[in-house]
């Protein structure tokens, strides 16, 4: 519990890392421990497991039993990044999360971000680690797979018009409670990596503003990514079904979602 300048307690908030994971056992362990040593005061760690046959599962469970903030929720029968994700966000609000950061487990997303993201939340509802704003890059990756990335955000930004965000494939996020409550979790329909674009046009259109800070994306370096040209197009058209999904939202109904949430 830190103290203002007056002497008096300053409020600490419950703040959640959402992780989910699928075959990360080579880098699980490793990323927990970099975000302990980050020694954020009430900081809770959830890790989403798809039944990963690497044994993912199984090591959370083990240490989960000597690590008191860190929860871990083992899906059996379901399957895909999308819907692990609500999982988790669903399970951070369960258990009192005023704060949830999301990211991946493979260290594409650095630990070392968190604090950024934290302090650029005191000033907005959302924020993006970007690769794309000053200061961010994109390494080690292919010339093909950061042209696909560069055009894929481009056609996202174009097709859902979110002018003011320059990464929207990014899954490295910080949402304030009250966004994820506005944005209604039972209502997503985006069952893999599209429920990035999806939250983030959900937040946009509800009138929540957005803040980027720059992060280095760096490819991983162990396990296998899931990517693929399947993926990518399915998210791609995922873009489209989510615009003709929800952009009738009216205008009244946004404002009065957001008065409520606030």
């Amino acid at each position: 519990m830190g103290r203002t300048k007056g002497g008096a307690a300053a409020r600490v908030p419950k703040i959640f890392v959402m992780i989910p994971t699928y075959n990360e056992r080579e880098s699980i362990r490793r990323l927990l421990d970099e975000i302990d040593l980050l020694g954020i005061p009430h900081l809770h760690i959830v890790v989403v497991d798809d039944a990963s046959p690497d044994g993912t599962g199984q090591i959370l469970m083990q240490l989960a039993r000597r690590r008191r903030r860190l929860h871990v929720v083992r899906r059996l029968n379901e399957r895909g990044r999308g819907t692990a994700g609500i999982a988790g966000f669903k399970y951070a609000l369960k258990h009192g999360a005023e704060m949830v950061v999301e990211m991946d487990a493979d260290f594409s997303h650095h630990p070392r971000y968190i604090p950024d993201l934290i302090k650029a939340a005191r000033g907005c509802d959302v924020v993006v680690g970007s690769r794309f704003v000053p200061g961010g890059r994109d390494l080690e990756r292919g010339l093909l797979r950061h042209a696909i990335t560069k055009i894929a955000n481009f056609y996202i930004r174009r097709v859902l018009k979110i002018a003011d965000v320059y990464d929207c494939t990014s899954g490295y996020r910080l949402f304030h409670r009250r966004v994820l409550e506005a944005i209604k979790m039972d209502n997503t329909v985006s069952l893999g990596p599209s429920i990035v674009q999806e939250l983030l046009y959900k937040a946009t259109l509800l009138g929540f503003t957005v803040r980027e800070i720059p992060i280095v994306f760096v490819d991983r370096k162990e396990g296998k990514s899931t990517f693929n040209w399947r993926i990518m197009v399915q998210s791609l058209l995922m873009t489209l079904i989510i615009k003709f999904l929800f952009s009738s939202l009216r205008r009244v109904e946004i404002h009065e979602t957001r008065r409520r949430a606030s």
